[in-house]
């Protein structure tokens, strides 16, 4: 944003394509903790005036799934923007969560 503003802009409005992303993804996107996400407990507003715009809008979920042209019964894991995850996380998931073993010896 400072770059915007450095380079004249007088106003900065910035539009997600997406909802906001606000928990760990334990599927595929590398993001182990939530807390490290900055749409975790925080308003729009909040964000919005973290990163120095001047307004900040996302996407519904409802309107990415619809963007898509699928169904929403075609499977799609929505956990990072909704927090509903399809199958129970541990508390404590981390990279080493699987190198354990399976403890059935």
């Amino acid at each position: 944003m400072s770059l915007l503003r450095e380079a004249g802009a007088r106003e900065v409005h910035l539009r997600i394509a997406s909802p906001p992303y606000q928990n760990a993804c334990h599927y595929g996107i590398d993001t182990s903790k939530s807390t490290d996400l900055i749409a975790r407990g925080r308003t729009v507003r909040e964000i919005a005036d973290a990163i120095g715009a001047d307004s900040l809008a996302y996407l519904s979920v409802e309107g990415m799934v619809k963007a898509t042209g699928l169904s929403p019964e075609a499977g799609f894991c929505l956990a990072c923007f909704t927090g509903d995850y399809p199958v129970p996380v541990p508390e404590e998931a981390d990279k080493y969560a699987l190198e354990g073993g399976c403890g059935c010896d």
